[in-house]
């Protein structure tokens, strides 16, 4: 109800002026770069590397979401005609619910938030229960930043109380979420549904994961091939929507990469988040911990286990949630661990006949995020490109790291909805689009100085 209260108010402040608080924020963050990292290492396991990545993601949402709101307040769309104006343009929504994730726990959240903020909506922000404190200090960084108190709120809590509160209620008038497939699909059935006070049809954003995969051609340099699939599938312990769970691996160079991946992916430090020397930290939690032991198990029955890292001694002498790197080999395409999203460090590789068999097993799966190829061939980089079902794919490196807007990030089918973050459509969405048309020959009518202007040029 607080944030229903200041819309009317903040989305009648100028443009320029939302677009300085997210600016500042950037400057903000900046001068704090390093404490925010620290809290990011410290509440969700990130190592220094990941964190400080965390972080100038972060800054580039602000910075890049303001230049484009400031570019869609100038490119107001006019049709006019002998007697008769007619104007296009964009109002924001209402009022905002940002559920977010604990992985990227600064970038994702800033991300939504700005961009809901910056359009002139009001925002109820609901970080993971992971990640509380991080989210808190967003919050007070954009009130030091000059945000108006009420245009954003900060409501921690369980996601299964507090989340689906905030969906449910009539005052919210879109849903932004990333997280799990489970939880976004709940989240667009209950938007489906029209509650008796609900003053319109609601908005949902999803992105919800995938079974990301890495095709490696036969005439790959398996140097390149080795390190990119190593970063993708292990790094933060594979924690990230885009980490790659698959590997899928011609059958030409199957022996060949196989036996290079396994001995790279065994020397990986597995160890604390602030040990500098760690490439694969904890897990998030006891359930994510007991998720990737379980589907261990279950990979063992379907496939040829030829990686299992022993974490049992740093499991016992610190308590934390250490799951090494883990690989199957020659895993049936339709086996669980191919297909079913498990968040951790578990890689599957599937051998395939030919470049053909390779995109069919690619997109053999409900979801389209990201997927890549190592290739020398030029055809076979074209047929991938084309023929691969996913929002970013990436040609001969790693298919994570996504940058702002070079890289706009987002998938479809079971991937999520809505359009890419970071990229020069994700505003629009938080906008209504409205068109007003006024007839110019009616008598006593007078222009504004913006209509006789145009009409005089």
């Amino acid at each position: 109800n607080v944030a229903a209260s200041r819309f009317d108010e903040w989305r009648r402040t100028p443009v320029v002026e939302r677009a300085d608080v997210l600016t500042d924020v950037a400057r903000l963050m900046l001068r704090d770069r390093f404490e925010l990292a620290a809290i990011a290492s410290f509440e969700c396991a990130k190592p220094w590397r990941e964190a400080d990545a965390d972080i100038a993601e972060a800054i580039d949402f602000c910075n890049y979401y303001a230049c484009e709101m400031l570019r869609l307040s100038r490119g107001t769309r006019r049709r006019d005609v002998p007697g008769e104006t007619n104007e296009y343009f964009y109002r924001p929504r209402g009022v905002v619910a940002v559920i977010a994730p604990w992985n990227f726990p600064l970038a994702i959240l800033t991300g939504m938030t700005a961009a809901a903020l910056v359009t002139g909506n009001t925002v109820v922000m609901k970080p993971a229960e992971q990640s509380p404190v991080i989210a808190y200090r967003l919050m007070e960084l954009f009130e030091e930043a000059g945000l108006p108190k009420g245009v954003l709120n900060y409501v921690p809590g369980p996601g299964e109380e507090v989340g689906d509160e905030l969906v449910r209620h009539a005052n919210v008038a879109m849903t932004v979420f990333t997280g799990s497939r489970a939880v976004g699909t709940h989240i667009n059935r209950v938007c489906a549904d029209i509650l008796t006070d609900q003053p319109g049809i609601k908005k949902v954003i999803a992105e919800m994961g995938g079974k990301n995969a890495t095709i490696v051609d036969s005439d790959a340099d398996l140097d390149e091939a080795v390190k990119g699939v190593l970063h993708a599938a292990f790094g933060y312990a594979g924690q990230k929507c885009s980490a790659s769970s698959r590997c899928i691996v011609l059958d030409a160079v199957y022996d060949r990469f196989v036996r290079r991946l396994v001995e790279a992916a065994r020397s990986l430090q597995v160890g604390p988040a602030d040990d500098c020397g760690t490439f694969v930290p904890p897990v998030i939690d006891e359930e994510s911990y007991e998720r990737c032991l379980r589907y261990i198990e279950i990979g063992k029955g379907e496939a040829k286990l030829a990686l299992q890292s022993d974490t049992s001694g740093l499991v016992a002498e610190t308590g934390g949630y250490y799951v090494g790197p883990t690989i199957f080999l020659d895993t049936p395409p339709e086996a669980r661990i191919a297909q079913e999203e498990i968040f951790g460090p578990i890689l599957a590789v599937i051998r395939a006949r030919d470049i053909a068999h390779a995109i069919e097993i690619y997109n053999g799966t409900e979801y389209a995020l990201t997927g890549g190829i190592f290739s020398r061939s030029p055809a076979h980089i074209e047929r991938a490109r084309e023929e691969c079902e996913c929002g970013n794919f990436y040609i001969n490196r790693k298919i994570t790291g996504a940058l702002v807007d070079l890289q706009p990030f987002g998938g479809f089918r079971m991937s999520g909805m809505g359009s890419k973050a970071g990229g020069p459509d994700y505003l629009l969405q938080f906008c209504e689009p409205r068109t007003v048309t006024e007839n110019t020959m009616r008598r006593g009518f007078a222009p504004s100085e913006k209509v006789a202007e145009t009409l005089r040029a």
